[in-house]
């Protein structure tokens, strides 16, 4: 830690005193970062987020006297701040995860239901890196989102946010007004997220019309997660979104969900493309990976390629976006002002690989245009 810079200062909030111990210990022993505070609730939380003024705070969704939802609600509408959440890794505990990055937490981890000791401590360098992640992410007021709905909510084909009311559609998905009717099925869009990118996909997902070119996308994620993901997605976007399964078709109108903790890649079969899945080793610390997808892209789909790099830490992505521009791709990148973390879309711009800097709001119409100019 260069001289003159202060410690990271970190309160944690959870229910179960052997979490608080083991996440406060692991904080300490950082050289960057210090545990200022311990909360059992929401309510002791909220007095030591007052008196402590901490940089991040880590927040258990499961507590008593106030359910960590609720707190997280209450807590960016008045005193916007970073937060991880630390949540239980159950169908359960994945819904109501995404409802807190919704929220505005900056990301989370999935603690074991069983063996949490051990389990925590295998982790102790997740946390502590998401926890300088947070660190240095933007955080504004923002208003509150709205949930998703249920995944089983009846579909229409081309409706945009399916089972909301009209002004609901109109609040989530901005209009596209131009319709790109049968583009070719050659197109292939492959997106690239980590921390800050379940908002940020779908924002640009919801931007897209149901007869939008196929969309291959690697966000950061655990095993346990992305299904649930990939389903309320499906029910805010025109395009049918799922996680991807090995082996099947990639068709226009679909969004296809790396699954949490394995490879999602690209490759031709015939006139086709279809999916593969892996389960091999990480790829830049991560699993699944955007480099394994991104380089798969440039492959095997070459200049029919169009490439987006979203909000996140690290490098990962950098190297094989570089790829898919070699390969005649063309590729965006989400600018600076609009990343909740500008470290991936930063590195690709270093190295050359994007073509444009776009804020997040103008990447879905521009993905478009370049779609039909190509078609």
């Amino acid at each position: 830690m260069s001289e003159g810079s202060r410690k990271i200062r970190v309160v944690v909030v959870d229910d179960s005193a052997l979490v608080r111990s083991l996440i406060k210990a692991m904080i300490d022993a950082q050289p960057d970062m210090t545990c200022i505070g311990a909360a059992t609730d929401p309510y002791m939380a909220r007095e030591m987020i007052r008196e402590l003024d901490p940089d991040v705070i880590t927040l258990d969704v499961e507590m008593p006297r106030m359910d960590g939802l609720d707190f997280l609600e209450k807590l960016m509408r008045l005193r916007p701040m970073p937060v991880v959440m630390v949540s239980t890794l159950t169908e359960r505990g994945a819904e109501t995860t995404l409802r807190a990055l919704e929220l505005g937490a900056v990301d989370f981890v999935a603690k074991p239901r069983l063996g949490v000791a051990q389990g925590l401590q295998e982790m102790a360098i997740e946390i502590t890196d998401k926890v300088r992640v947070a660190a240095k992410a933007r955080i504004a007021r923002r208003p509150v989102a709205r949930a998703a709905p249920p995944s089983n909510a009846p579909r229409v084909a081309g409706a945009a946010g399916v089972g909301l009311s009209a002004g609901e559609r109109a609040a989530l998905v901005k209009p596209v007004p131009v319709t790109y009717s049968r583009v070719s099925t050659e197109k292939i869009v492959a997106i690239g997220s980590s921390t800050g990118g379940t908002e940020a996909l779908r924002e640009v997902l919801g931007g897209l019309p149901a007869d939008c070119p196929a969309v291959l996308v690697t966000q950061h994620m655990p095993p346990g997660f992305t299904k649930s993901f990939a389903d309320r997605l499906n029910g805010l976007c025109r395009m049918h979104v799922k996680e991807a399964e090995p082996g099947e078709r990639v068709l226009p109108g679909h969004v296809y969900i790396a699954p949490g903790g394995r490879h999602l890649s690209v490759k031709r079969s015939g006139a086709n493309y279809v999916v593969e899945i892996d389960d091999g080793p990480p790829v830049n610390r991560h699993k699944p990976s955007v480099d394994v997808l991104f380089r798969s892209v440039a492959e095997h789909v070459g200049r029919n390629a169009v490439g987006v790099m979203l909000t996140g830490m690290g490098r990962d992505g950098a190297d094989g976006m570089r790829v898919m521009r070699d390969a005649g791709a063309y590729n965006f990148a989400q600018d600076e002002a609009t990343c909740v973390v500008y470290g991936m879309p930063m590195e690709a711009v270093k190295l050359g690989a994007a073509d444009h800097v776009l804020p997040l709001s103008s990447i879905a119409r521009k993905v478009l245009d370049l779609a039909a100019a190509r078609a």
